[in-house]
């Protein structure tokens, strides 16, 4: 189901100490996109908190970047602590590259960590007016529900096989190696 990434872009999970570029990334996102991802409007504080969580236990930020700049985000969020089996997704993605495929690889990412950690339900929060949102979300066969102004889609993802565990393990290990040429690549143009 995948498709071609836009030129030059990865898609890679968040280590530990990317907050910042996490939080850099949602606060680039334009008055609607922010609005959208959050279901309504917040300060950049609230931004900023958000963001430095993302090192804590039961999340796992997938990023999608371009010349070493993080460009668009998918967060799976377990909500009742780390052996919980619901979690919530929520998607960013900066506006020159939406519908562009990136909704699509960051959400096959991230349906692929939710089974690996044995995910029973996923829920993404939508508005009611987020067509995009609402047409990945039908890729994947979620069950859309309309509820006050918003959309609700759960996705039931598979159980994890170690076929399941070792494509995320390779991923794991491509983005590694990509994390640390991207910050070879800042060091050098600081330089």
């Amino acid at each position: 189901m995948s498709e071609p990434l836009p030129s030059g872009g990865t898609v890679r999970k968040l280590w530990i100490g990317e907050a910042d570029a996490y939080r850099d990334h949602l606060l680039r996102l334009g008055p609607e996109s922010r609005s959208r991802r959050f279901a309504g409007s917040v300060s950049d504080a609230f931004i900023a908190r958000h963001a430095s969580t993302i090192d804590e236990l039961g999340v796992v930020v997938h990023g999608f970047f371009v010349d070493g700049v993080l460009r668009g985000a998918a967060e799976l969020r377990q909500t009742d602590g780390l052996f919980a089996r619901e979690a919530e997704a929520a998607f960013s993605i900066e506006e020159p590259w939406q519908k562009l495929g990136v909704g699509t690889a960051l959400l096959e990412r991230t349906l692929l960590s939710a089974r690996n950690r044995g995910i029973k339900s996923l829920t993404m929060h939508c508005l009611a007016d987020n067509r995009h949102m609402q047409r990945l979300a039908r890729k994947f066969q979620a069950d859309l529900k309309f509820d006050f102004g918003s959309v609700v889609g759960e996705v039931d993802p598979a159980r994890s096989t170690p076929l399941s565990v070792m494509r995320e393990l390779v991923a794991d290990a491509h983005g590694v190696v990509r994390a640390a040429l991207d910050v070879q690549a800042r060091l050098l143009r600081a330089a």
